[in-house]
């Protein structure tokens, strides 16, 4: 079998990195050209006068214990966004190599794709359901698409696709393409990671990030989850000092045991909300149909999107207009909020129809 690395760019394979300065946290640093004192006021744990570490070896424990892998299958990054960024650069060469994804879905895989010059081949998700439509996948598959990308759940759909398929897919494009599992709400689901999958597949990556159930949108920090190879000619690419040092204390302290209990109780909490408010939205007569979902958002086929876009900024709510996307002409997506704010978007479909939602 040949090496994963045979899809990568022949001059990312072949790349010398930046050699950034020793890290020896045993010895004092006088050799980056760094201000010896820190900033008065300043708390960091190891302090904003020093670069951190470029891949700071307890950050990556802590996140590999979390998500069941093996640190030498890891890479931390400024969040789910840079791994798509890195993964894309790293295995498309600007216009000779293809992604294919699956829309609806997360914009961002088109976007960076664009800006690194790789082409986009999509294959829609199951229009009755929003599936995974895997035998569309394989028969649209050419030789230069490097990588498939995958979001579950679906970014704005809310549906968890088919492991088993996801799994399938994997065999399939051994060999040929990479398979990038995109779990940035996998926490809000009942069930497993593919990551347990990674021993099995050597062309899976994962995705999974901070930003959601941990409520680290602002700290940018996210990891890729991938076969040991990948992870290290990944590492040659990003920037040298990529996690800055608040983000690393930040993850550490709100990923620690005692955190997590606080996570639980949110995750619960968030899960009750978005059935209290799927019960009350399917009254309201503005809305064709609530997509199920294992996320923390909805997806709603409105009859007037307008209208319940304009409802929600009454009362000083914005939700998300999706009706840019083809397969939603009438698509709005609503992030479960606190209990006040859902139940203040509730009150304010009510009024507009008369209608108890």
């Amino acid at each position: 079998m040949k090496s994963i690395l045979s899809l990568a760019r022949p001059e990312i394979v072949g790349l010398q990195p930046y050699q950034h300065a020793a890290w020896n946290p045993s010895l004092e640093r006088i050799h980056a050209n760094e201000m010896p004192w820190p900033p008065s006021g300043d708390d960091s744990v190891a302090g904003l006068n020093h670069y951190p570490e470029p891949q700071p070896k307890h950050l990556l424990e802590r996140l590999a214990s979390l998500y069941g892998v093996r640190r030498e299958q890891i890479l931390v990054g400024r969040g789910s966004d840079e791994g798509i960024d890195l993964l894309i650069r790293t295995f498309c060469r600007a216009g000779l190599d293809q992604i294919l994804v699956c829309p609806p879905t997360y914009s961002m895989y088109k976007v960076t794709a664009n800006i690194q010059g790789a082409g986009i081949v999509a294959v829609p998700l199951q229009e009755t359901n929003f599936a995974l439509d895997r035998k569309r996948i394989v028969a649209a598959w050419r030789d230069g698409i490097k990588l498939i990308f995958i979001c579950s759940p679906n970014n704005p759909t809310g549906n968890v696709l088919d492991a088993d398929e996801i799994r399938a897919l994997c065999s399939d494009f051994e060999g040929k393409a990479i398979v990038v599992v995109d779990e940035a709400y996998m926490e809000f689901v009942r069930g497993e990671s593919l990551a347990r999958s990674l021993d099995s597949h050597s062309n899976l990556v994962v995705l999974r990030t901070l930003s959601k159930a941990y409520a680290l949108a602002g700290a940018r920090c996210g990891a890729v989850l991938a076969h040991p190879e990948i992870v290290g000619l990944l590492a040659r690419v990003i920037q040298p000092y990529a996690m800055p040092a608040p983000t690393i204390d930040a993850a550490m302290r709100f990923t620690s045991p005692e955190a997590l209990g606080e996570l639980h109780k949110r995750v619960e909490l968030v899960r009750a909300e978005r059935n209290r408010l799927i019960a009350a939205l399917a009254k309201s007569p503005l809305i064709r149909r609530i997509w199920p979902s294992d996320a923390n958002f909805l997806l709603l086929d409105c009859f007037d999107a307008a209208r319940v876009l304009a409802a929600a900024a009454q009362v000083k709510l914005i939700i998300r207009d999706q009706r840019s996307q083809k397969a939603l002409p009438n698509g709005v997506r609503i992030s479960v909020g606190t209990p006040e704010q859902n139940s203040r978007l509730i009150g304010a479909l009510t009024q507009q129809t008369g209608v108890a939602a």
